[in-house]
């Protein structure tokens, strides 16, 4: 069936209301080139047709894979029940679901995932999301922009490279001066970054665990950043906060995420979610929307969107934001694995997978030609490099059902013999022990 609602005769009154002839007339401000030739639609097919076709196409991918590969996005174990309550009618649903007297289920939980986010990051505001960890990182820039009315932020180029295209994506018709500083061997080269921070700095953006695993402690960092009246923000690994001293603990203002690890399934790319936490003095340059809890007339709990500054509320120019979409069923799902996990369950995940990764690092590096690209601490992943390009090692074990990590000449010039290898709760030892051995044979 057609999916147009109106009739020929409807169609045709609208054209001549708006003095066009033909439908196709709308459309003739695109160029010819940028048309498509032909949709190349098939005839319709049964649901039966369709069903065998897609599961067709689907066998032609390859599962039941190990994988060893994080980069930022990470296989952790998810509770079935976090599927069963998120896909529960009372919230799954395309009303937008904010009004109070519609929606106090999903407020609360809104308000509940914003007080886990505060916990887990040591900082006392959190917003209801934004779409992800990159887009969570631009908008904290963006908050130390208008906090400081200042346009230099200094980009630690420890930080995941994807983070660092989409912020350069974002701001680049805006005014603002991007200073990277050089990683140094994979490690935060924290003593440069001190250096480039003067008067005209708005904000420092670090990442812990940097995107090669390395774990640093940025306290005296950050004093420096908030000497030059400055604002920290850092960029986390939610399981890992778990273990890891606080971004609120270090003195970062803002901390964000993407909450991918958080009950999220990899999935091509999402829908991921992005966390973002702040202090008091930023609250009210905090994206999107937060939830607070109050009561009513008759003292009765109950819960509504607060600081929403958003441009259907106030004055547009003064919006803190244009996202105004947040990922509330991808939020609701991280609040659920965080709470059937508990506090003692998240250490158990970033415990195991931090043993396993010193354990894999331990099996590669035995073999000749393999390497640790520092000596300091890390988590659940690291970096390694290898005697031959990591391309070369990728499709060979590719080949033999392993992924053996992300290859990090890919957005870092000269790094081609270099593999980021991570681990979960969900490795095991007797895949490390594959991993290594097939890795072995290949470099021999």
């Amino acid at each position: 069936m057609p999916y147009v609602p109106h009739s020929p005769e409807e169609v045709r009154e609208m054209l001549e209301v708006i003095g066009v002839s033909t439908v196709e007339d709308l459309f003739a401000e695109i160029p010819a080139e940028f048309r498509p030739k032909s949709f190349d639609l098939p005839e319709g097919k049964s649901e039966m047709e369709v069903l065998d076709r897609l599961e067709h196409l689907a066998a032609k991918n390859t599962t039941n894979m190990t994988s060893f590969l994080g980069a930022g996005f990470y296989d952790h174990f998810i509770p079935s029940a976090v599927d069963a309550l998120s896909s529960r009618g009372e919230f799954y649903t395309a009303y937008t679901p904010y009004q109070p007297e519609a929606a106090q289920g999903t407020l609360q939980a809104i308000f509940e995932y914003q007080t886990a986010m505060t916990r887990l990051m040591g900082l006392p505001y959190a917003n209801a999301s934004v779409y992800d960890g990159g887009t969570a990182l631009y908008e904290a820039a963006m908050m130390a922009v208008r906090k400081t009315r200042r346009r230099k932020i200094i980009v630690s180029e420890g930080l995941n490279p994807i983070y660092r295209v989409m912020l350069d994506s974002y701001t680049t018709n805006l005014n603002l001066e991007l200073v990277t500083i050089p990683h140094k061997n994979g490690a935060t080269d924290i003593k440069a970054i001190s250096a480039a921070i003067d008067k005209e700095t708005a904000a420092v953006l670090v990442q812990n665990p940097n995107f090669f695993g390395s774990i640093n402690d940025f306290t005296d960092l950050f004093k420096t950043v908030h000497e030059n009246k400055a604002v920290a923000v850092m960029s986390t690994y939610p399981v890992m906060q778990s273990v890891l001293k606080t971004p609120g603990d270090m003195g970062a203002d803002i901390a964000v995420a993407d909450g991918q690890s958080l009950g999220q399934p990899l999935s091509f790319g999402g829908p991921y979610l992005g966390i973002m936490t702040c202090n008091k003095t930023l609250v009210r340059q905090m994206p999107g929307r937060m939830a607070g809890r109050t009561t009513d007339t008759e003292g009765r709990t109950g819960y509504v969107l607060t600081l929403q500054a958003r441009e259907q509320h106030i004055r547009r120019h003064k919006a803190t934001s244009n996202i105004c979409s947040n990922q509330a069923l991808c939020a609701l799902r991280a609040l659920i694995h965080l709470c059937l996990l508990g506090e003692e369950g998240l250490r158990r995940t970033a415990g195991l997978s931090i043993e396993r990764a010193h354990y894999a690092a331990e099996r590669l590096t035995a073999i000749d030609g393999v390497e640790l690209f520092t000596e300091g601490p890390f988590g659940n992943e690291f970096a390694i490099t290898l005697p031959v390009n990591a391309y070369e090692v990728i499709d060979a074990l590719t080949e033999r059902s392993i992924i053996p990590g992300f290859p990090i000449g890919r957005y870092y010039e000269g790094m081609e013999k270099g593999l980021l290898v991570a681990c979960t709760e969900k490795t095991t030892e007797e895949q490390i022990g594959i991993f290594a051995e097939i890795l072995r044979g290949t470099l021999s």
